[in-house]
């Protein structure tokens, strides 16, 4: 039975319009006993024209506003919900040094640190497919990853290792639901998975790859497995719920 979900976003998010009270009641009606928020704060990400027609990062966090959103509903569910305050680091070169920043500062429970931008893009927008054929794109998606938990470590769990697949386009254009096999890839993925075990840090288990791309966890059964052999035995579970 999973206990805990360590990997949600509310309306703090730029990507989500769920009220946190709705989140954890809905924690509350599948027995959770522990749930996490995890907004995105993603520094440099490109902006884009908002909603209300603004030009503007949508993934920077109004942060006081959120920590105190937390502390208050930490005391709203206390003694039926473990509310935990976290937040989720889109690593990129420019925001490290303001990442390690906020984790000081910050009354933080848990840092899940995240890799969504490659040379400035995001393998969400079919853009960086455009410049990229497949092979090139995962290659230094693995290799900017390595990189930045190289240089940047104060995160607790490496969010959903192979998120890139949840985005691969066919030769049409079209979202490919091809699952990738963890062979083709494996010499730059197990340098990460042995970094993740020397920092001895978590594995996260992402279930939002059921939602989106091929119908696998991210990272597929076969990193996690490869995991447990190099000796990783720590893993959070999150459901990327927004």
């Amino acid at each position: 039975m999973i206990l805990a979900d360590m990997h949600t976003h509310s309306e703090f998010s730029g990507d989500s319009k769920t009220p946190m009270t709705a989140q954890a009641d809905r924690a509350l009606e599948l027995g959770l006993k522990y749930y996490c928020f995890t907004d995105h704060e993603d520094l440099y990400y490109p902006e884009i024209i908002a909603e209300d027609g603004s030009v503007k990062n949508i993934f920077e966090l109004d942060l006081d506003a959120y920590f105190k959103r937390l502390t208050g509903l930490k005391s709203e569910y206390s003694g039926k919900l473990e509310v935990l305050c976290g937040i989720e680091l889109g690593l990129c070169d420019k925001a490290l040094s303001e990442y390690e920043k906020i984790v000081s500062e910050r009354p933080l429970d848990f840092v899940l640190g995240s890799v969504h931008l490659i040379d400035g893009m995001d393998p969400y927008s079919p853009e960086y497919w455009l410049y990229n054929d497949e092979k090139t794109a995962v290659n230094r998606y693995f290799v900017s990853m390595l990189e930045l938990i190289n240089k940047f470590t104060d995160f607790d769990s490496l969010g959903h290792l192979d998120y890139i697949f949840r985005y691969v386009l066919d030769e049409a254009g079209n979202p490919s639901d091809k699952i990738y096999a963890y062979r083709e890839y494996a010499e730059l993925i197990e340098p990460i998975l042995k970094r993740v075990i020397e920092l001895d840090k978590a594995l996260e288990v992402n279930t939002g790859g059921y939602r989106q791309g091929p119908g696998t966890p991210n990272p597929q059964p076969q990193v996690l497995k490869k995991y447990f052999e190099l000796g990783g035995r720590k893993i959070t579970i999150g459901s990327d719920a927004h």
